[in-house]
């Protein structure tokens, strides 16, 4: 594995992630898999490398979705990467700032209604969309249903939305 090549893919992965996010609205966990899509067409990286970045990118946005305070100004971000964010170079900030503040926002309702509303595999229910609590992917139902288990990642437990 060339740690240069995904050091170069990161920031690439965030300027896809940032365009994603910005041009539907898509969930974080749905543009992350867009930008999976987007860096393996733009950049000679295995779907090992592709899934390696993605866990690294996935895991810097929550990081900063939970510690950017709700300003997500230059003195939170430099409270945040414990540096003046002047000494930043070559980073794609803007995108990354971006991507956190959308997702601390999405992660923000999911916990609210986390709070009041977990659903599980087995149980019926009435027409609506759920997100899987562990990976955050959306399942929808026109019709009342069973929920089933998640289809991207097997979980059981869900919150509607």
């Amino acid at each position: 594995m060339n740690k240069n090549k995904l050091i170069d893919a990161y920031a690439d992965f965030m300027i896809h992630l940032d365009d994603t996010m910005r041009e539907t609205l898509h969930s974080f966990a749905d543009a992350l898999e867009i930008s999976k899509q987007k860096i393996s067409e733009s950049n000679k990286l295995s779907d090992e490398e592709i899934n390696i970045l993605s866990t690294y990118v996935k895991r810097d946005v929550e990081q900063a979705a939970f510690g950017l305070s709700a300003k997500a100004d230059n003195d939170s971000l430099s409270n945040w990467f414990k540096f003046d964010v002047e000494l930043l170079e070559n980073f794609t900030l803007d995108a990354f700032l971006s991507v956190a503040d959308k997702t601390r926002i999405e992660l923000a309702k999911i916990e609210q209604l986390a709070e009041t509303h977990t659903y599980h595999s087995g149980d019926i229910t009435v027409p609506g969309t759920f997100i899987c609590d562990a990976c955050g992917k959306e399942i929808a139902f026109k019709t009342a249903s069973e929920i089933p288990e998640c289809p991207a990642c097997h979980a059981k437990t869900f919150i509607r939305i």
